[in-house]
């Protein structure tokens, strides 16, 4: 994406990255998590489970998922934006003790808010 910038009296075209909640450029982030995860309308359950609306869903109750550890169904969370987006950076922090195997995270914050507006993109209603 370009835009313009003045600088010195001077306009000048600069690259800059997309913004802050590019559902397109989010479905690049989730090839990360297409290993184990699904979203969509026809998503299933996999490794992982299925992540098609998850915001405002309860954690580690996705139905017919059965691989969730306690320390998740346990855990009260809610998922809202702030939480997935915690979740996405380092979710061990978020939930000591839970299963999902992702100990990279998505560590640059625009590609985490990225990811969350392709999720949530993905919801069928």
């Amino acid at each position: 994406m370009m835009k313009w910038v003045i600088a010195a009296g001077l306009i000048l075209a600069a690259p800059f990255a997309a913004s802050a909640q590019d559902a397109e450029a989010g479905k690049a982030v989730f090839k990360k998590c297409a290993a184990c995860h699904q979203v969509g309308p026809a998503a299933k359950n996999a490794l992982g489970p299925a992540l098609t609306c998850v915001a405002g869903k309860t954690a580690g109750t996705h139905e017919g998922y059965a691989g969730y550890s306690d320390a998740l169904k346990k855990s009260g969370i809610v998922w809202d934006d702030e939480k997935l987006l915690a979740w996405m950076e380092a979710d061990d922090k978020v939930v000591p003790g839970n299963k999902m195997i992702f100990p990279a995270g998505v560590k640059d914050a625009t590609d985490r808010a990225n990811l969350l507006a392709y999720i949530k993109s993905q919801c069928a209603g």
